[in-house]
This record gives C-alpha cells, structure tokens and sequence, in this order.
C-alpha cells in the first residue's frame, strides 16, 4: 500500500537571538500551530527535545484519510483542500476493486472517510452495509452534476455516492508503422491476431464483459452457455498473456515496452498517450464497458464532516474540471466543461463520438445471479 501524507515544518521568520543561539518561528503543518525551533548546531539534543515538547503540545488539527485509485487525483487538489480547510490529508491507493472492498470489509470502512467505488461495486458495497448515506444538504454541489449521472441504476438519486468521473475499457497499445491500429478484441482472444505480449485486466466485469462482447453476447448474460465460452476464452488468453494487472500497471507495462498491448481504463490511457504519442487507445467494435468512478464515505467514517466537505469542494466545477483534465477521465460535472481545455474535450479517447458511444454497456448490478460472475473469475483465476 502507497501513503502519501503532508507533513513538515515550515521556517516563517527569524525571532532574534537566544541564550541558546539563533531563534526561529517555524509552522508545524501537522498541529497547525506555530513553534520556536532553535538551529544551533553544538546544541541538537537540545533542539530536537524542544520541538519535540513544543509538538506535543498541540492539538492534531483535522484529519482526512482517502482511499483511491492509483494515479487518480492531482495532488494540488489535497494541498488547495488542506489550505482552505486547515487539515491534514492523508491518501492510500489501491489498484483493483477487489482490493479495495476487501480492505474495507477488513476493518478499513472505519479507518477511510472517503473511497471511490465504481458504478459496478457501488450495489454490492451499498448491500453490504460498507457505505453511510450523503448527507445531501452538505452537498450542495450535487447539482453540477449531469441529470444523467443523478438518477443512475446503481445509485438511484445519489443516495449514497457523488459521480466524480466516467470512462471506457478498451485496449491501450503500441503502434507499429507496418501494420494499422485494428479496434478489435480478436487482439487478445485470437492467437493468429494477437501482436505479441499482452496484458489483461485485473477487473472481473470488464475482462468478462469483454470476451462476452467479442462472442457478440452482452455484457451483462446471465446465460451459463455464453459465460462459458467467455470463461474458456480468457483461460485460453490468460495462458498466452504476460498476467493480470490493475489498470495503472497495465498502462506502464506498455508504456515501458514490456508489453505490446493491455486491456485498460481510458483515463490510464489517455495519460499513456500523452507521455507517448506512438501509443494508442482503441474502443473494440465489438463493444465495451462504460463505467462511472464515484466518491462515496465508508459506513464508520471516524470524519463525515470533514468527509462531506471534500465531496462538495470535488464537485465545485473549477475543481472538477482541474480533476478531469489531470486524470484525464470525462466528468460527469456539467459545470465544469466550460473551463477544460477544447483539446480535451475533443479527445476521442476521453470523450468517444456518438457513433462509438452507442457499443458501450453499463455493467449492470446482477441481484443474485452476480454469483454466476464470480464463479467464472475464480475459474479464470484458479486455471
């Protein structure tokens, strides 16, 4: 697990003198109280006991700990936070949902006041008591949000999750000058097409859904013929591939040349393009998944205040449009659009035309036939 935290102190201005040699005011940004720090260099046991002391005695100031993907926030976002709200944000990252429900499930749902779900795991965790309901009059901003993304089958109303961006799955790669990019899946299920090493995603719905698509099936089957053969094709494709990863490992093992292709997120891609313009990013014609990333507080969050005070600055639209353009991932913030740059949102990787839009599928919340998903992924997975 990766944690990035915030914490220094910060030389203000010089005092005067001492008995015991040059004397500063220094801010400590963990307590957020300003203290006396004393550089003498022949007295450092003397220095370190005194900031020691003057650090104790403070109060903690607030405190946020976050959960998200990898890769997903610009870090000037939690300074500008932290600066306005006078506290102290603490952030661990996860790369897949599995991880990051059973991190929750482990404890975790009392430990993170903010974590990101996509649409396809926001039932599950909604069902299993993982997540508190919005307090909707301390979001205000909610009605940034595009009338689409407000009333969506996997949270109706937003009762207990904001939509903070939407994307594809598709297939980030390696241009090569002889051959043209072909937008097809037969990429990774057809051993005569496939260009050399490959990855495949470390999402049971997406590698799925894919192989479902690829067979001309929807996404969402629940017929136990068609989930077999996507099951046999990705076992067949799992044993010609390099292995699974999650979508940012995807992306840098293409772009470190250590795979030729991967199944990957659109967001993780465009930041691929962007570093490396002789890769690309397909949509299959056969079909893929659209996805929405929403911000959501776990059920025994130790700060919903403070937790509910992030989700509506997220949704002012000069931050989500800072959001969309650092992570690269298509916001649902209606708001927001007029202050992304035209480059971005004429991006077909981070904003498909229409004609592509109408392949996509949600991947839908199965009730109990969700079981026949984890069947073939632990099959997959085992084989």
């Amino acid at each position: 697990m990766i944690r990035q935290s915030i914490s220094h102190f910060r030389i203000l201005r010089r005092i005067g003198a001492g008995g015991m040699g040059e004397v500063f005011e220094a801010e400590d940004t963990d307590l957020h109280r300003k203290v006396a720090l004393i550089p003498d260099t022949m007295k450092n046991c003397l220095f370190i006991l005194l900031v020691a002391l003057l650090a104790g005695c403070g109060k903690p100031g607030q405190q946020l700990n976050v959960f998200i993907w990898s890769e997903f926030i610009d870090p000037a976002i939690i300074v500008e936070f932290e600066r306005r709200f006078d506290c102290k944000v603490n952030v661990d990252f996860y790369e897949d949902p599995d991880s990051m429900i059973a991190k929750l499930v482990a404890g975790g749902s009392s430990i993170y006041d903010i974590v990101v779900p996509s649409d396809t795991t926001l039932p599950l965790m909604i069902q299993r008591g993982l997540l508190a309901p919005l307090r909707q009059e301390n979001v205000p901003n909610l009605t940034h949000i595009d009338p689409q993304f407000t009333n969506a089958a996997f949270d109706p109303g937003n009762r207990y999750s904001a939509p903070l961006s939407w994307g594809t799955a598709g297939i980030y790669l390696r241009k090569t000058s002889d051959n043209p990019v072909e937008a097809s899946w037969s990429l990774i299920f057809d051993p005569a097409r496939q260009p050399g090493p490959f990855l495949l995603l470390e999402d049971a719905r997406v590698a799925i859904g894919a192989a479902l698509r690829y067979r001309g099936f929807s996404m969402n089957s629940i017929d136990p013929g068609e989930l077999a053969q996507a099951r046999d094709l990705l076992i067949a494709a799992k044993k010609r591939s390099i292995g699974f990863e999650g979508g940012t490992g995807c992306k840098n093992r293409v772009l470190s040349k250590g795979a030729v292709l991967a199944m990957a997120y659109s967001g993780d891609s465009a930041r691929g393009t962007r570093e490396d313009s002789e890769t690309a990013y397909v949509l299959p014609r056969e079909g893929s998944q659209i996805f929405v990333d929403a911000i959501s507080i776990p059920a025994k969050a130790p700060h919903r205040d403070l937790a509910e005070k992030f989700i509506n600055f997220m949704l002012e639209p000069k931050v989500a449009a800072q959001f969309a353009e650092w992570s690269q991932g298509a916001t649902p913030n209606k708001a927001a659009l007029e202050f992304i740059a035209p480059a971005v949102l004429s991006n077909p990787t981070i904003y498909p035309p229409p004609e592509i839009m109408h392949g996509l599928e949600y991947a839908k919340d199965l009730g109990d036939k969700n079981k026949l998903y984890d069947e073939v992924w632990t099959k997959i997975k085992s084989k």
